[in-house]
C-alpha cells in the first residue's frame, strides 16, 4: 500500500491487478475433494487389552444428563393452575411397563425401577442399539 500526503492509505491499481489476478488463479484451480473414508478419525477400540482409545479418553468425563421417564401427558395451561397438593396427574405410560432412560434426551434404554438403600434407582432390561438410536433420530 501506498499512503497519500495526508496520512491516509491509498490502494494503486497495482495492488488491485495483483489482488485479481491471485483471486483468478485460485477460482480456475477446483479444489479437490476429500474421500469420505479420510475424512473422520475412526473411533473404534484399538485392541481387547485397551477398549478405549486415547482419542476417546478426553470425553469420557464429560457430563451428560441422565433421565428415567415415568411416562408423558399434555395438559392446558387451565388445568396445570388448578393443579393443587394432592392433585393426580394421568401419564401415557402403564403400570408394570418399562421406564425409558433417556440420556441428552435421546432413548438409550429401558428398565424397571428398584429400591436400593432406601433409594430410586432403575434396572436396565433392554439397551437400544446404536442403528435403532439412528433411526429414530431421523424419524
Amino acid at each position: 500500500m501506498s499512503t497519500a500526503a495526508d496520512g491516509s492509505d491509498e490502494i494503486s491499481m497495482d495492488d488491485w491487478a495483483a489482488a485479481m489476478a491471485e483471486q483468478e488463479v485460485s477460482d480456475a484451480q477446483p479444489a479437490e475433494p476429500v474421500p469420505a473414508s479420510n475424512l473422520f478419525q475412526e473411533l473404534g477400540p484399538e485392541d481387547a487389552t485397551h477398549p478405549v482409545p486415547g482419542n476417546l479418553d478426553m470425553i469420557l468425563d464429560i457430563p451428560v444428563q441422565l433421565t428415567v421417564e415415568l411416562g408423558r401427558t399434555k395438559i392446558a395451561i387451565r388445568n396445570l393452575l388448578q393443579l393443587a397438593q394432592g392433585s393426580v396427574v394421568e401419564l401415557d405410560g402403564l403400570a408394570g411397563e418399562p421406564m425409558d432412560v433417556l440420556v441428552n434426551g435421546c432413548l438409550i434404554a429401558q428398565g424397571e425401577v428398584v429400591v436400593v438403600n432406601d433409594k430410586f434407582g432403575i434396572r436396565l432390561t433392554d439397551i437400544i442399539t446404536p442403528a435403532e438410536r439412528i433411526r429414530r433420530l431421523q424419524k
